[in-house]
């Protein structure tokens, strides 16, 4: 459900809103007043926090959004009666502004005034010239291209849009579905919520009003999801998925006169990791985070640092939480971890042989030590050392415990 939320939130909402603008009368009276200000407030904007943030792929995304938006208006004033010069710049921007955007999406961060930032910039341009160029030359020819048609299908004629141009957002949306589907990221979602404006815009196909105001959302979409994103590599652990020392620390601010903490240590992870290796260490870290993540009683995890985790049951006393802490303690315990052997086939063999087989399971348990806010640790960080201490003892007596 989290991710649901997370992916209709904020693109989904503004997009709703954008079709309510525009298709309502009372939205529709104040849209030209909007659109004076709208994209002006939005370019400058995109551009601050392109460069303060050193996010590279919203500068040029947002550029090519104002590029095709003007492109458009100048050349489809009159849509659809723009003649072939028109129609041809309508379908070279349906194809190239999809997959572009979809690049960018997939673009790891290199910055804006860099090499690979240069290089992006001169790919966009040579795309723009290259349309230019093959229309002027060859407008027949270009025109037959742009609206060459796959299939015999009186559906895909319906929609005002070319095979080719349906075929360029196909392409866009799955790339960037598997992308979200890979990396849960605000990024990821706000460029699909942009692909949905952009086609949207494009199968409405009047470049005038309504299209300045979907592209300038889209390009507001773009600037809120690269915040989200910023926000969530400082409060959100990269490795584990779950929320970092910093975002325990805000929490922490929040909690009322009833809760309890407790701190959670992986047992000889040091030892694991210079036997098996960091890889499978970080694998050992990530396993014992999404049990964290399900444990009982409304408790939150974070991670705390290294192999360190913490947990915050609100409303909890502490008798209420060692219940749901113990049984996490089992849970980890009993749940084993298999360390893939170093010496594996390429290609997994029909009848693979006992007597070769490499992987072996290892048992992962953890030690626990937590407090409740009482008289004697009346603050949110006396608990939090009360666990810490409590953490210590049961280490030290033996681990793979819980101790109060």
């Amino acid at each position: 459900m989290k991710r649901l939320i997370s992916f209709f939130m904020p693109g989904g909402i503004l997009v709703f809103a954008s079709l309510l603008i525009v298709h309502t009368d009372v939205g529709y009276a104040y849209l030209p007043s909007v659109v004076d200000i709208y994209p002006y407030i939005v370019l400058p904007a995109a551009g601050l926090i392109g460069w303060r943030f050193n996010r590279g792929s919203l500068v040029f995304a947002v550029a090519l959004l104002a590029i095709t938006d003007r492109t458009c208006v100048y050349f489809l004033s009159d849509f659809p009666f723009a003649g072939a010069l028109g129609r041809g710049v309508f379908l070279a921007a349906g194809i190239v502004l999809p997959v572009n955007l979809a690049l960018l999406c997939c673009m790891k961060e290199r910055g804006i005034f860099t090499s690979h930032g240069i290089l992006r910039i001169g790919l966009l341009s040579f795309q723009g010239i290259f349309m230019a160029l093959f229309m002027k030359i060859s407008p027949e020819r270009a025109l037959f291209c742009l609206e060459y048609r796959f299939i015999d299908s009186d559906i895909l004629a319906g929609t005002g849009l070319s095979q080719p141009v349906l075929a360029a957002f196909v392409f866009a949306f799955a790339v960037v579905m598997l992308r979200f589907i890979r990396n849960q990221g605000a990024k990821e979602s706000g460029f699909f919520w942009v692909l949905v404006m952009c086609l949207i815009c494009l199968l409405e196909a009047e470049f005038k009003t309504s299209s300045v105001f979907y592209f300038s959302t889209a390009g507001l979409i773009l600037c809120v999801s690269i915040i989200e994103s910023s926000y969530a590599m400082a409060f959100r652990d990269e490795l584990t998925g779950l929320p970092a020392r910093r975002a325990l620390k805000d929490d922490m601010l929040k909690l009322g006169s009833r809760y309890s903490l407790a701190m959670l240590d992986i047992d000889h992870f040091k030892k694991f990791n210079d036997r098996h290796g960091h890889d499978v260490g970080d694998q050992v870290l990530r396993m014992v985070a999404s049990r964290l993540s399900n444990v009982s009683g409304g408790g939150r995890a974070y991670r705390y640092g290294g192999e360190e985790f913490t947990l915050i049951f609100p409303g909890k006393y502490a008798q209420e939480a060692a219940h749901h802490l113990e049984e996490l303690r089992k849970d980890i315990e009993s749940s084993g971890f298999v360390v893939r052997g170093k010496i594996r086939p390429v290609r997994k063999p029909k009848k693979p042989s006992k007597n070769t087989r490499s992987d072996s399971r290892v048992s992962v348990t953890v030690s626990i030590g937590m407090a409740g806010r009482d008289e004697f640790n009346p603050r949110s960080q006396d608990v939090l050392k009360a666990a810490d201490k409590a953490l210590y003892k049961a280490k030290k007596a033996g681990r793979n415990q819980l101790c109060t």
